[in-house]
């Protein structure tokens, strides 16, 4: 793992600084690039004092090399945020690399192996939204979500794909983001966002990691629930379609006959049941020719903010999740981590990391 880490590193530094294999031969005092190559690849080890050249001479810290807890030219994100200034958002994503790299590398360690294959839903730039609404039907279908799928999402994502879920304290303007890793999928849910548009980025991001190969999303992208580009439309019909099934709809009747006032009370009241925005409900509606878009926007959207409530009703979820916190327990408990160190990575005290380990139902680790 050392060694192809650190080749991992050095070709990730070559190319940010836009050295070619044959002037980083030459600065390490190689015959050829054929021997940069193989370090890359992880195929030739690097000694210790070539070590201390590649610090010197690439003017990077050791722990850039050899701290397992980065992701360093592997990790590829793409953000779901608002108006975030470019320099915030890459700090935060240097944050939440290390969360998604610390459990790529310990959870293998502790026997949770990360799937061998990856599950892809078959769609394209070129597929049709109808193409996107089917395949989301078909999830909640063969994974059994059932009626109200928000509330069984994040479970199947974890269990059944393998795809690593965090809830997490994101900077204002965030929403969440999908991260791809060669061995490891990621999803980041802003917490503190309100719990309809929490399930509706879980949703859209999982659309992404699902169709990663074929439309590989752009690294921003604005967080709502309508409109952008081709590839987030098919995303948001995809989204739309997980949490809010043509059938469970159809058991709440004739949409169409309603006043306004009526149509307003039940939106919110069923988005509340199936746990997402009434915004979204009402344009999901919209496609599946139960409202028209004329009555649709008609609707004043005051009353549908908040789902109808004066204030956003958000108890948000506990920080990361369950798998993460069991993943983390049992390398604490197994020596491979220190408590203190796990705290640092989480950026909390070791009483905080406590009381969150027993928040998640996690058994408080004994460090070895």
């Amino acid at each position: 793992m050392t060694t192809r880490l650190i080749g991992r590193r050095i070709k990730a530094l070559r190319e940010e600084r836009k050295l070619s294999q044959e002037r980083l031969a030459e600065m390490f005092g190689f015959n050829d690039r054929q021997t940069v190559s193989a370090i890359e690849t992880g195929v030739r080890r690097v000694t210790a004092e070539e070590l201390v050249l590649a610090v010197e001479r690439l003017g990077a810290p050791l722990e850039y090399f050899t701290d397992p807890f980065l992701l360093v030219g592997e990790g590829r994100f793409s953000w779901r945020q608002s108006g975030v200034d470019m320099q915030q958002l890459e700090a935060y994503e240097r944050r939440a690399g290390r969360w998604i790299a610390a459990y790529r590398t310990l959870a293998p360690q502790v026997g949770r192996e990360t799937p061998l294959m990856r599950r892809t839903l078959g769609l394209f730039p070129r597929s049709s939204y109808e193409d996107a609404i089917r395949a989301g039907e078909r999830f909640v279908a063969e994974f059994g979500l059932g009626e109200v799928p928000a509330t069984r999402l994040a479970d199947v994502m974890e269990r059944e794909l393998g795809i690593l879920v965090l809830m997490v304290d994101a900077d204002r303007g965030i929403s969440g983001a999908a991260c791809r890793l060669p061995e490891l999928d990621a999803v980041l849910i802003a917490r503190h966002e309100v719990k309809g548009r929490r399930h509706f980025d879980l949703a859209h991001e999982l659309f992404h990691l699902l169709t990663w190969d074929a439309m590989p999303p752009e690294h921003l992208e604005e967080a709502r629930e309508t409109g952008g580009n081709r590839v987030e439309q098919l995303a948001n019909n995809f989204a739309a379609a997980v949490l809010m099934p043509a059938d469970t709809l159809a058991g709440f009747g004739n949409w169409s006959a309603l006043g306004q006032a009526v149509l307003v009370a039940r939106l919110n009241a069923v988005a509340n049941e199936l746990h997402v925005t009434a915004s979204a409900l009402k344009w999901r509606l919209v496609v599946l020719g139960a409202l028209s878009s004329t009555i649709a926007r008609a609707l004043p959207d005051a009353a549908l903010r908040h789902n109808g409530r004066n204030e956003a009703e958000n108890l948000p979820p506990a920080q990361f999740s369950r798998p993460f916190m069991e993943v983390l327990g049992l390398a604490v408990g197994e020596g491979l981590v220190s408590m203190r160190r796990a705290a640092t990575l989480l950026e909390l005290s070791i009483d905080e990391l406590s009381d969150l380990f027993a928040v998640h139902g996690v058994a408080q680790p004994a460090e070895l």
